[in-house]
This record gives C-alpha cells, structure tokens and sequence, in this order.
C-alpha cells in the first residue's frame, strides 16, 4: 500500500471516529432520582495536576476533571474530546479542530493555546513532570526538551488559530489520537496558574474542563467532584456527584461494597474471585486489559547490576501458581514485555518458561553462583500497603528462599511513597504494573527505554533503543513490526524487569451502576459514562 493510500485510508478511519458519541443511556432505563456515586479508586492521588501525575489513581480522577483532545469511552474506544474532529495530514503532521463552545469551569473558552500551554508544562524541565520524557517522546522535539537540549518553544505544536491545534511527532504515530486521550495531555488555565501557582489544583481553585469541577479533597480520605454545567456535554452527563476513596487495603473495600458504602470497588482481595462470583453473580467483572503487572530491578543497584542476577530471580517465580492460586482473579502469567491484545508486534516468550521447573532452578543456581552470589545474601522488596501486593511479594520471597537460598526484607509504604521511591532510584525491587493507555506496542516499551521517566528500573539497552527508534521511522507495517519484535527480544534477552502477569481487574460494581463494560481494556471509566438505574 502507497504511504499516499495509506493515509486516505487513515483519514477515512479517523472521520468515522470522530463521528462517534459518547454512549447514551439505552430506552427504556429508568434512571434514579439521585445520580450520586461512591467508587474506591486504591489509593491517594499524587497530585491533580495534569503535568505531574504518573499514576491510574490519579487519572481516574484526572479524566473527570480536565479533557484532553480526545477521550476513552466506557468501550475503550477514541472519541472527541475537546477536539470535534482531526486529521493526519503527512506522516509526521497532524491537525485538530476544537469544538467552540468547549468552556473552562470558569465560563472562559478553550482554545488551541491552552493545549500548548499545558504540553509545554509537561516537557518543561523546570517542572520536573514525572512522566515528561514518555509522553513528551510522542511529539517533535519533546524529549530533548526534557532533557534541556531545546527550547519548550521547539515542542511540536502551535496554536494556527483558537481552534485549530497542529502537532508534529518525530515519527509515523497512526495512534496518536489514542495517547493524546491521556490526561497529561490536558489543556491548562495558564491565568489561574500564574496567580496561584501550587494552590491551583486545590478545591475552589481548580478551574478544569472535564465533566466535573472539583469539589472537596481531603487527603487520605476522600476526594469528591460534582457535575460542571459549563461542560460542553452537560447534556448527557447524569451522575450530579462522585466520591474516590482512597481505600489500598482489599479486604477494608470489600467490606465497604458489602455495607452499601461504596458502589464500586477497586480490586478484590487475592483469592476470592470464585466465591464473591457466586456470591454476587450481577456484581462481578473482571476486564483483562492491555497492561502488565511485573517486578521492578534497580539496573543501578551493585547487586542487580549483573544480567545473571536478574535472569536467576526472574526464572524461578513459577507465573501459574502465583495466578492460580496466589491471586486466582483470572489473570493470566506473562513471560515477556507484551500481553494478549498488544499491537504492532509478534508475542514472545522466555524459552525457559516452559522448561520443568527443576530445570530452570539449576539454571538459575549456576547463574548465581558464576556471579558470586551466595545463600543467604538479602535483598529487599518495597510494596504499597495492601493485602493483594502483600501476598504476591510474600510469594516472590518463598520462591526466592526455597529455590535459591535468598532472604528478602519487606518495605510496605503508601502508594504515592512507592511511586517517589521508584521514581528516583531509593529501591532494590518493587511492586510495579503499567496501564499504557493503548495497544501499540510502544506503551510497554517505554519501561525499557533508555532515560524514558517510565523506566523505573533505570535499564539502557541501546541496541534495543535503536531497533525501536528504525521501527518508529517507518511507515511499512510490516517491517514496523518486524523491527518492534526483535526490539522486544533484546529488551527481554537484558532481563530488565520481572514480567509477572497480564493484569484483570476483578471487582464488584453495584448492579444499578450503568455504563460498566467488561470490554474496556484500559480498565478507564469516566464519571460521565455511568448512570445510576432505579432501584
């Protein structure tokens, strides 16, 4: 197919999306008098601002409060968001048309500019943003930004006029329009900013654009928004009210479910899926999605350091038991950097992981030993406060001191303590997962690149760096995913990271609670999808 065909073919894909709408609520519903919802979301935001989270905690809130150019529908699929329409005009060249009576909160117009602004606070090296790097990788120039090799000003993207955004990417991305639905896309009030600084983010001074306007936030307790009638979509948006929790511990969630004080729980207690299934049958879902659960290694730490060490640790995790019966919710073992639904590349596996496991542990013993690492040497694995992490790392611990003689010692810490302990490098092995917000295969790649803000593990491989970066510059798919697949092979062959599992997210929705769809596979909801049925 000619590049030229190509890109018709593209253009005709995205008009049909950009015609879609937002799901409606079926004939025939009768909906409740009162439209309020309780959800627990796992966990305390790091923050409310678009530039600075990292986590799906906070981009549960996040998509309520602000809207990027595009959004994830209950089905997971791209919608308009801000943008009523876009268009790619050459490989690299994108433009956008912005809905005009898109408001602020504050009743002022969002405009192209607003959606510089924020990109630019994102790459912004002055503002540190966490994931700066990743996101800034899908725009013209955005990673050396971060890096303070450019201007913010060379970001690819400019304002042609108040509702038309162009954006340039160093690449061929067909997916953009699905990143560009992640909240650290968002438009930023640059006026409230100016004026407030940090306070901006805080109740009555948040200014957003999303479905809802933030209305109370107390730390560790809870954080609740109410509908924004400045919304252009206010319309067909139902709830009035949502509550987050920022409930960690599982078995606290559920009984919060069962005492009718929460509509919708995060995750359910490991091992339990069975019998809260048959003890809520109208209740239970479990959404596999396209995200990986996996231990991190510190590549920098003396210990880690060596490939051998990393290989040893990962080979005698036997993956079945620990989905089988550790946290027996339905998912399912991963042996590398991909998962079932993943796009762009061919799966792979470890050839180790279907060897008996005798054979992998005198593999693993022989690895260790030509390291110098002996019996009893200690290592140490940080996790967030909960059951269901507490019994995976107790796990991972029992298969390291029964197989190979290694003791483990336990950090439990909140979650956003975890998040700033990766983040910097304070860690040897941590509990991780990786949601990447679409399926291309990039998303699971950026924990390996080299200097990428997602790479917790502080890895460099540069021959998988410069496979990514051939793949990333061509426009036959064919050869792309050629490129991509042997990219993943070295990656993995580095051993950079645990993979674990293909991540599920089972959990209890009240059975009045409409707009819920197992189909999702980013495991993204927004407040605006759900409607409360009379009950």
């Amino acid at each position: 197919m000619t590049l030229a065909r190509t890109l018709a073919v593209l253009a005709l894909f995205v008009g049909a999306l950009a015609s879609a709408h937002a799901a409606t609520i079926p004939p025939g519903t009768v909906l409740a008098a009162k439209q309020e919802m309780v959800r627990n979301n796992g966990g305390e935001p790091e923050s409310l601002d678009p530039a600075l989270i990292e986590s799906d905690i906070a981009n549960n809130i996040l998509v309520d409060l602000f809207e990027s150019l595009t959004a994830l529908d209950e089905h997971s699929r791209v919608v308009p968001g801000v943008a009523q329409s876009w268009q790619q005009v050459d490989p690299t060249t994108w433009i956008f048309k912005l809905r005009r009576n898109a408001l602020w909160s504050n009743g002022d117009p969002v405009t192209a500019q607003d959606f510089v602004y924020g990109w630019h606070r994102l790459v912004d090296p002055k503002n540190a943003a966490p994931l700066g790097s990743t996101f800034g990788a899908y725009i013209l120039n955005g990673v050396a930004i971060t890096q303070g090799k450019m201007p913010v000003a060379a970001l690819g993207v400019r304002a042609i006029d108040a509702s038309t955004l162009e954006v340039k990417t160093p690449s061929p991305m067909p997916f953009l329009p699905m990143v560009l639905a992640t909240s650290q896309f968002s438009p930023t009030p640059h006026a409230v900013i100016d004026k407030l600084g940090h306070d901006w983010t805080k109740p009555g001074n948040l200014v957003g654009n999303g479905a809802y306007v933030l209305k109370d936030w107390q730390v560790n307790s809870k954080v609740v928004v109410e509908k924004n009638p400045k919304y252009w979509d206010a319309a067909n948006v139902s709830l009035t009210r949502v509550t987050y929790l920022p409930v960690e511990d599982n078995n606290a969630d559920l009984k919060l479910y069962q005492s009718g004080e929460e509509d919708m729980m995060s995750h359910l207690p490991p091992g339990t899926y069975a019998s809260l299934k048959a003890q809520y049958p109208k209740d239970i879902h479990n959404s596999a999605e396209i995200a990986l659960r996996f231990h991190a290694l510190n590549n920098l730490d003396p210990l880690l350091k060596d490939v051998r060490v990393r290989k040893a640790l990962s080979m005698v995790i036997d993956r079945e038991i620990l989905a089988d019966k550790v946290t027996a919710d339905g998912q399912v073992p991963a042996y590398g950097l991909m998962v079932k639904g993943s796009e762009g590349v061919d799966m792979l596996r470890y050839e180790w992981a279907d060897w008996p496991m005798a054979r992998r542990v005198a593999e693993a013993r022989q690895l260790l030993a030509a390291a110098g690492v002996k019996p009893g040497t200690r290592l140490k694995f940080a996790y967030n406060t909960s059951e269901y992490h507490k019994k995976v790392a107790i796990f991972t611990a029992s298969e390291w001191k029964t197989k190979l003689g290694l003791d483990t010692d336990m950090e439990t810490m909140e979650y956003k303590v975890l998040i700033r302990k990766r983040q910097s490098g304070d860690y040897q092995i941590a509990r991780h997962a990786w949601i990447p917000g679409y399926a291309d295969i990039t998303g699971l790649l950026e924990l390996v690149q080299c200097g990428n803000d997602a790479n917790d593990d502080k890895s460099c491989n540069k021959a998988g760096d410069e496979l990514i970066r051939q793949a990333s510059a061509t426009v036959d798919p064919v050869r792309r995913k050629a490129l991509m697949t042997q990219a993943a092979r070295v990656e993995m062959d580095d051993y950079p990271m645990i993979p674990l599992l293909q991540m599920s997210t089972p959990r209890l929705v009240k059975p009045w609670i409409g707009g819920y769809d197992d189909a999702n596979d980013q495991d993204a909801f927004r407040s605006k999808d759900f409607y409360v049925i009379r009950h």
